[in-house]
């Protein structure tokens, strides 16, 4: 029993099967599936299907904080990759061909292939402090997308573009099987081959790394680019999902979920062990509880203390220290506080 709540996947399933259970107690078919028109509805596949943009910003996030840094401009990454993806499309004379959007896909990643590259310059290269380096792209990104829409919000009407995150593939929503392929692809990159313990050693002891010959800068510039474009298809997606490019509100504080559902996940923030799965989990964690807020009626006001309290629980019942403190203390108020014998020292002239 021990060796499992010591597993680090173990909390955040408990609680993740903890909200699913809150949300059923308060709606009976919370669990159910259906199946209308030829796809999958029901809260567990909505749960899945808004989830699938925050999974992919959370598990580039994961691999930039295996190495120890940290990225605060995915949010604004995300903005820029739905903005560009929207423009190239509204302006095309042929909105609706696949050719257009597949143009309009690749731009998106283009650009932000190139802000990750410059992240990953300013930190391993120059030696910018990550949080510093990704802070002036969170704020200059959030600008630049604001600049590309022109202040606007740019609506577009194309069924290929509407597919990647409010399309359906195979009866499931497409955004969840690319979110699916994305994670494998991850898992067997950084499981099956050299390229996860790389990252450990790097985030792990950054010293010991470089006297092994681990080139730990091209590896940092790597996740960095990673990140960012796991963050430019999280921004394809939701602007396809509602066919819209918002400059200013497109992946609005996503950052700050990601970081959470790593955290939740068990990956430290101080780098070097990670864990993918553990991340899929905290992000379907966080993305349960803006569904179980609406479920058990708690006032909008009040969503973000609710969500704090929630995400500190199973920081707390994931550590060692803490859990071991609660069960010292349970130990003794179990067997009451038994009075220490204390013998008296004589001292002879």
């Amino acid at each position: 029993m021990k060796r499992m709540t010591g597993h680090r996947l173990f909390w955040p399933a408990v609680v993740l099967i903890a909200l699913l259970l809150a949300n059923l107690a308060f709606t009976p078919d919370f669990f159910a599936i259906r199946v209308r028109d030829g796809h999958l509805y029901g809260s567990l596949i909505d749960i899945l299907h808004f989830g699938s943009p925050l999974i992919l910003v959370a598990l580039g996030m994961t691999l930039v904080i295996a190495t120890g840094g940290i990225d605060l401009s995915v949010g604004s990454t995300v903005a820029i990759a739905a903005a560009l993806a929207c423009l190239h499309i509204s302006e095309s004379d042929d909105p609706g061909s696949l050719g257009t959007v597949l143009t309009a896909v690749a731009i998106a990643l283009g650009v932000a292939l190139l802000l990750g590259a410059a992240n990953g310059v300013l930190v391993a290269r120059i030696g910018v402090q990550p949080i510093i380096a990704t802070l002036i792209l969170m704020v200059a990104g959030r600008g630049v997308a604001q600049l590309i829409t022109d202040g606007q919000i740019i609506t577009v009407t194309s069924e290929p573009f509407k597919l990647i995150g409010g399309g359906y593939w195979l009866t499931v929503p497409f955004s969840i099987l690319l979110a699916a392929a994305v994670v494998l692809l991850a898992s067997m990159l950084t499981r099956r081959t050299a390229l996860g313990l790389l990252l450990e050693s790097v985030g792990g002891n950054p010293v010991a790394s470089r006297l092994v010959g681990i080139r730990a800068a091209g590896l940092i510039g790597l996740v960095y680019v990673v990140s960012a474009l796991c963050a430019a298809l999280a921004g394809l997606m939701i602007s396809s999902n509602v066919s819209a490019a918002d400059g200013n509100n497109a992946g609005l504080w996503i950052e700050l979920d990601a970081i959470l559902a790593v955290v939740v996940g068990g990956t430290s923030l101080n780098g070097g062990r990670f864990s993918l799965g553990g991340t899929v989990l905290g992000a379907l964690v966080i993305q349960t509880l803006s569904t179980t807020v609406y479920t058990i009626g708690i006032p909008p006001e009040t969503t973000l203390v609710f969500k704090a309290v929630v995400v500190i629980t199973v920081c707390l019942v994931q550590s060692p220290v803490f859990r071991a403190k609660a069960a010292r203390r349970r130990s003794g108020a179990r067997h009451g506080n038994r009075p220490v014998a204390s013998k008296k020292l004589e001292v002879g002239a």
